[in-house]
């Protein structure tokens, strides 16, 4: 009983000691967002920083609540939704390593109107609110780029408010799983390096599950993708180009 202890307790300092190590060290001058910053300013921001390690299902912050900050992540993949009147999820975005969270609702002073779930275990290091405004004040570099963040990100909210009203199911389907590849990239055998639930990818997509079900199989009988459990693999990139109704490809 003694020697079971003990090793939990060796165990517990060996965690306690990888997880500080993951931490500490972190320096947020690498991230493209801060490029503009002095280093006087990347130093302030370091100090002010925390970062916290998060496991897959974890919730950073939920819809309605008030935000101390924004989150960079270091690592991992984050989900942001929005909760329907039904309790039904519609997928905002797919947030990964070099990407902001929470930002907007920050800089209007509103309560969050999203909830951010992590989907694949993340470090994530949370800006306080001064440490944000206190940048945008001083220096106008800083500015413009979150100024341009603001407005890319609107920019993709007027373009999916455009597919859905002109889109079919099928064709948005396809978009997605073409923006999941530009977003996450393909593995060497063109399998996409985000796994998503069915459920996800409806809710994401803009349709009930059942049919993004049906309509995999069929992308799979078409020979566009190939399905190994949550994994899709990207066999004909022209032909699923061609059934989102894109030219990009």
């Amino acid at each position: 009983m003694y020697l079971y202890g003990a090793k939990k307790f060796i165990l517990f300092i060996l965690n306690m000691k990888n997880n500080n190590e993951s931490t500490e060290d972190i320096n947020l001058s690498g991230f493209r967002f801060f490029k503009s910053l002095s280093e006087e300013e990347l130093k302030s921001l370091n100090f002010e920083k925390t970062c916290t390690a998060y496991k897959k299902g974890s919730i950073i912050y939920k819809e309605g609540s008030r935000l101390t900050g924004f989150y960079c992540i270091i690592r991992g993949i984050v989900k942001v939704y929005k909760t329907g009147i039904d309790g039904k999820e519609m997928i905002i975005r797919f947030a990964k390593k070099g990407d902001i969270i929470a930002y907007r609702s920050l800089l209007s002073q509103e309560s969050a109107c999203t909830t951010s779930k992590i989907i694949e275990d993340a470090l994530l290091c949370h800006i306080p609110y001064k440490t944000l405004l206190n940048l945008i004040e001083k220096n106008p570099s800083f500015s413009l780029a979150m100024l341009r963040i603001v407005c890319a990100e609107l920019k993709e909210a007027n373009e999916y408010i455009t597919d859905i009203a002109q889109k079919t199911v099928r064709e948005r389907l396809a978009e997605v799983l073409l923006l999941l590849k530009d977003n996450f990239d393909v593995d060497a055998d063109q399998t996409l390096q985000i796994s998503l639930t069915r459920e996800e990818l409806a809710n994401t997509v803009g349709t009930a599950t059942e049919s993004i079900i049906r309509l995999l199989s069929e992308f799979k009988q078409d020979k566009l993708i190939d399905l190994q459990g949550r994994k899709i693999k990207i066999i004909n990139l022209p032909g699923l180009t061609k059934v989102a109704n894109l030219t990009k490809y």
